[in-house]
């Protein structure tokens, strides 16, 4: 497993890694054709998007983590994931501040400058339908299961879930054929498989606001799958001095509520089933897991996802995909 790398910087461009200097919107076409090559072995890509108060050397251990746990366990009780070669993709960006009301302000304001005055929406955009252009698109709902289709999974933490969904609607321009989830709209021809965003720092009722296209209109295939635990006081303690509402990863998405379902972080060794997570958006409660954080820990079990249940949940998102 060798991931790659790419930074944004903040003003949400990509860094060239050889020069340190931003990459133009017109030269990112390049630029990953340069640095991102999915080879043919690959059956599954994961982008992987970190979360508040990482530097450049956590960001990169703890998304190494976490697909060290889904290499570990890709091989048990997935069926239609056989055989798995994952191609991993780790996106940085400047998140580090102290663990303080005013540092959680000053990284929410970044992130959300990052995607509205900046360019992070735009070039995540840009890498996903990259992305879609270099894999082989699986083929239709009789052959899903073609060893040479690719799956494309996109994973956040706290601030990252939101690079991701801004990125979705961004690149929301075309139509694709149907996959494993039947939603009867019209769809993208490229598609998020997966799209996974654990603690994710937002407001509950986002989905009906910024990120109303994402339910309706946006190259999405399957659910939005947020975890919550209450022991995450970042977005609970933090969004709510921040916001005035806890957000998402300490209560889940509250709205629109037509659209929302609700589950368990189950163990590794308990399935999940198709009907539970076929709905737009899909809480998971993961309290009974994301539990540690000192009391002196302001942010609580913020960061507390490196566990082999979380890679269990992605696995069995993509395996339910075909």
């Amino acid at each position: 497993m060798d991931p790659v790398i790419l930074d944004l910087d903040e003003k949400g461009d990509f860094v060239d890694p050889e020069n340190g200097k931003p990459v133009s919107s017109a030269a990112v076409p390049g630029f990953l054709a340069s640095w991102l090559l999915v080879p043919p072995s690959a059956t599954d890509i994961v982008v992987f998007v970190h979360g508040w108060r990482n530097t450049r050397h956590t960001a990169e251990r703890r998304a190494r983590k976490f697909f060290e746990l889904v290499e570990t366990h890709c091989g048990n009780g997935y069926p239609a994931l056989q055989p798995w070669s994952g191609h991993y993709v780790i996106i940085r960006w400047p998140s580090m501040s102290s663990a303080s009301q005013a540092g959680y302000r000053r990284i929410r304001d970044r992130a959300h400058a990052m995607t509205t005055d900046g360019r992070a929406a735009d070039a995540l955009g840009q890498l996903l339908g990259y992305l879609n252009a270099q894999r082989q698109l699986p083929g239709s709902p009789t052959t899903l299961r073609n060893p040479n289709g690719q799956y494309l999974h996109c994973v956040g933490h706290s601030f990252g879930g939101r690079f991701i969904v801004e990125a979705v609607q961004a690149a929301a321009d075309k139509r694709p054929p149907l996959l494993g989830w039947n939603r009867g709209n019209p769809q993208y021809p490229y598609t998020v498989d997966t799209l996974l965003i654990f603690q994710m720092a937002a407001a509950p009722d986002i989905f009906t606001g910024r990120f109303d296209r994402v339910l309706h209109d946006a190259p999405i295939n399957g659910p939005i799958v947020l975890t919550t635990s209450r022991s995450d006081r970042a977005t609970g303690l933090w969004h709510r001095k921040a916001e005035g509402a806890p957000g998402i990863g300490h209560v889940g998405a509250l709205e629109p509520k037509q659209h929302i379902t609700a589950t368990t972080l189950r163990e590794t060794t308990s399935a999940y089933q198709h009907a539970e997570l076929d709905q737009r958006i899909v809480n998971v409660d993961a309290s009974w897991r994301y539990r540690r954080g000192h009391f002196w820990r302001p942010a609580g079990a913020h960061s507390d996802i490196w566990y082999p249940e979380s890679a269990h949940l992605l696995l069995s998102l993509a395996d339910l995909a075909r």
